[in-house]
């Protein structure tokens, strides 16, 4: 009979613990692109080449219309990142108090691939958007705007959550 203590199962190390980020930044170009930068830092060791390219694609996508759009007749503005681990997914939430996301931007396409030089300024970024995550969701709240959506990990279900500090 095998002793279950020596078994390699029990001798490979815990897979390290993939912290939930919670990040608020200035609604400005430079300021997203270093948001994203510490962002993918934090997850680049935890996820696979395609995930972090996914998910660095999206929030790029995501934050850089709030930007331009969302806060386009504002002063200035803030943007609140969330990102929690689940099960075998990130889960994502963005936040702005910018204009109202139009609902044409969540409207499944006609067809499955559109062709970009069809699309009006900005269509084939929510393509993306939709084409690499889950369950994505809009809901405008007085002046806030929530976005909150899924992003798949291919590799499964390695990583741990951990609580963010302070909870």
């Amino acid at each position: 009979m095998r002793d279950e203590r020596s078994s390699p199962l029990r001798e490979r190390p815990e897979p390290d613990s993939l912290a939930a980020i919670q990040h608020s930044f200035e609604a400005h170009p430079q300021a997203v692109r270093l948001a994203l930068k510490q962002t993918l830092e934090r997850l680049v060791s935890k996820l696979s080449p395609e995930e972090a390219g996914a998910l660095e694609l999206v929030l790029a996508e995501v934050c850089n219309n709030i930007v331009e759009h969302g806060y386009a007749n504002h002063a200035s503005g803030t943007i609140a990142l969330s990102i929690y681990p689940e099960g075998e997914s990130l889960l994502c939430t963005v936040g702005d108090r910018g204009n109202a996301l139009p609902r044409r931007c969540l409207d499944a396409p006609d067809r499955a691939r559109p062709c970009p030089e069809e699309l009006p300024e900005g269509g084939f970024g929510w393509f993306l958007i939709r084409d690499l995550v889950q369950d994505l969701h809009y809901c405008r709240d007085g002046n806030r705007n929530l976005l909150v959506f899924r992003l798949p990990l291919r590799q499964g279900p390695t990583a741990q959550v951990s609580a963010p500090a302070g909870r």
